[in-house]
């Protein structure tokens, strides 16, 4: 009985030794038959390089990490594991760490770029934007363009630095002198606006029984105010609200058509019709018409509304809608 559990005993640890025997030996052969390749010089390299070398390689590549080197130019690596020449496995990772570039930085030029431009190149060298003002400047700077800058070019700063800008509103606006319009009917208050290069704001009306109607009572800015150019001018209208009829060659209507028929002729001209509405003006129509064409067009009446028809740039018509 002894015997013969002996004898099991030996076959069992003879065929677990061949058996240990043969996984070894499979798997040394599996091991040595996979395909090696040499690892390349990675270090100075930019990433893209060695995610391309590598994976032509069949190798894979893994950040470690990054950090800031005087030697190493930004997004090259620093470090590789393993290193250049060694013999690996392919589908085995090789670990790389990249640079940040340099912790400082030569403070690029910005002066005479645009603000967008400007941050693209703040954003680039590893900056912040800091604090941005601006002011007007003359006829040689444009508008959105860098005047100034802190700290100026060429100073090596610390990545993250923030920079301050100075930028340009463009040349300063023209100023003039406030015309008198009082006593002036509406037609020819837009005129002395447009011509001294001012736009017409808010338009309002009210009562004077001592003025004549539909003439200008009052302005904004005031006669004889030094205003600059584009600069809104508020107009206040003399209109009897019981007796809202055709006055000083004005009507106020309650129906909001409009229509302009052009004057016979040869040739074509642009026709631009504008609303005036609490202020806001809004273009409404803006086409090049033919000789006799006419145009009709809707218009809210659900408020004071003040129409302005050009023909080739001229003022040819003023009309004011009112709900009254």
């Amino acid at each position: 009985m002894i015997l013969r559990a002996a004898k099991y005993s030996l076959l069992l640890l003879i065929f677990l030794c061949v058996t240990g025997v043969s996984a070894y030996l499979t798997l040394t052969f599996v091991i040595k038959s996979e395909e090696s390749v040499i690892v390349p010089e990675l270090v100075g390299r930019d990433v893209i390089y060695a995610l391309e070398i590598l994976t032509d390689l069949g190798l894979n590549i893994k950040v470690k990490g990054s950090e800031y080197s005087e030697d190493v130019p930004k997004n090259h690596v620093i470090i590789q594991e393993p290193g250049p020449g060694a013999e690996i496995k392919i589908d085995r990772d090789v670990r790389i760490l990249i640079s940040k570039g340099q912790k400082t930085v030569l403070m690029p030029n910005l002066k005479g770029l645009s603000i967008h431009r400007a941050n693209l190149a703040i954003q680039e060298n590893g900056l912040c934007q800091g604090q941005v003002s601006f002011t007007h400047h003359g006829p040689k700077t444009g508008r959105d363009d860098i005047i100034s800058q802190v700290p100026e070019p060429d100073q090596w700063v610390q990545r993250g630095r923030c920079i301050d800008l100075l930028v340009s509103l463009g040349p300063r606006p023209r100023m003039y002198k406030m015309e008198n319009l009082r006593g002036l009917s509406l037609d020819e208050a837009v005129y002395l606006i447009e011509k001294s290069n001012l736009a017409v704001g808010n338009i309002r009306y009210a009562f004077n029984v001592n003025d004549p109607e539909h003439t200008i009572i009052d302005q904004d800015p005031k006669y004889g105010y030094r205003i600059s150019e584009k600069a809104l001018v508020n107009l206040t209208i003399n209109k009897n609200p019981v007796q809202p009829t055709n006055a000083a060659g004005l009507d106020v209507l309650t129906q909001g058509v409009f229509s302009y028929r052009l004057a016979p002729g040869f040739f074509k001209k642009r026709v631009q019709v504008s609303l005036n509405i609490g202020g806001v003006v809004g273009e409404i129509f803006n086409d090049l018409m033919g000789p006799g064409k006419e145009i009709w067009l809707v218009i809210p009446s659900h408020t004071t509304t003040t129409l302005f028809c050009y023909v080739d740039g001229e003022l040819v018509r003023t009309q004011v809608y009112s709900p009254n």
